[in-house]
């Protein structure tokens, strides 16, 4: 995958930066009218994510060598993500509700690149072979990926926790990094693949977790302004994304 294509998803980033810090993506909490005809929500996760599985297997084992042991230890950890999260974590949702097509159609086509781009580069020969599963920054990037992984898990399975079968409305989570922020699970996020940039040693893998910090961070912003404009009681000392600090 070329330069400028890397390049690409960093300036994507920074618009991305720009937008959703003036304009709150219109799904979940935040789900209102004026974007357009929508479609059930646990679809349109389906949809839109599977670019990230079927789009980056397709990328990578059309790649020139899709058979190094450390290329395709790390496609299992790009996997063990994204499996889970198109088509295990949309089919537990509660609640229902519903997605504009717009938003799933913008992460489709951002999948679709962001699949070329690291599966392009976890392809090329010799960039991964059996000893760099022993090199420490693969080691470390994959105790941050794993790390980020549990919290990631953690905190999507106390969200569900909070509504029984059938339920719409929200509470206040407690317990653990609820303790401390607001969206323990974007963390999570955040430290899966700012690790897997460091395990893969990959500008690509960079470019992705830059535009991850990027896409969450203003809507962690937006879900702690609004856990504290619905719940008057919320604590006072929770930050948004990263304990103690922001």
């Amino acid at each position: 995958m070329s330069e400028v294509a890397v390049w690409t998803m960093f300036g994507l980033a920074a618009v991305t930066f720009l937008a959703v810090s003036f304009i709150v993506a219109p799904y979940g909490r935040h789900r209102r009218e004026g974007f357009g005809p929508t479609v059930p929500a646990r679809w349109g996760w389906v949809v839109m994510e599977s670019p990230a599985v079927f789009g980056l297997l397709a990328f990578f084992f059309s790649g020139e060598a899709p058979t190094q042991p450390g290329a395709l230890v790390l496609l299992g950890l790009w996997l063990l993500h994204y499996l889970q999260r198109t088509f295990v974590f949309p089919l537990r949702m509660r609640g229902g509700g519903t997605m504009p097509v717009l938003v799933a159609g913008l992460a489709f086509g951002f999948n679709v690149f962001n699949a070329a781009l690291n599966g392009r580069w976890l392809s090329v020969a010799d960039r991964y072979p059996a000893s760099w599963l022993l090199d420490p920054r693969f080691l470390i990037g994959a105790a941050v990926f794993l790390l980020g992984l549990g919290i990631n898990w953690w905190a999507d399975a106390v969200l569900r926790g909070l509504r029984a079968p059938g339920e719409s409305g929200y509470r206040v989570p407690r317990g653990g990094l609820y303790e401390l922020i607001s969206c323990p699970n974007y963390l999570g996020e955040l430290l899966e693949w700012f690790g897997f940039a460091l395990a893969a040693w990959s500008l690509a893998g960079l470019a992705f977790a830059v535009f991850t910090f990027a896409n969450l961070a203003p809507r962690a912003r937006a879900h702690h302004r609004w856990y504290r404009e619905r719940f008057p009681d919320y604590p006072a000392s929770r930050r948004a994304l990263i304990p103690g600090l922001w």
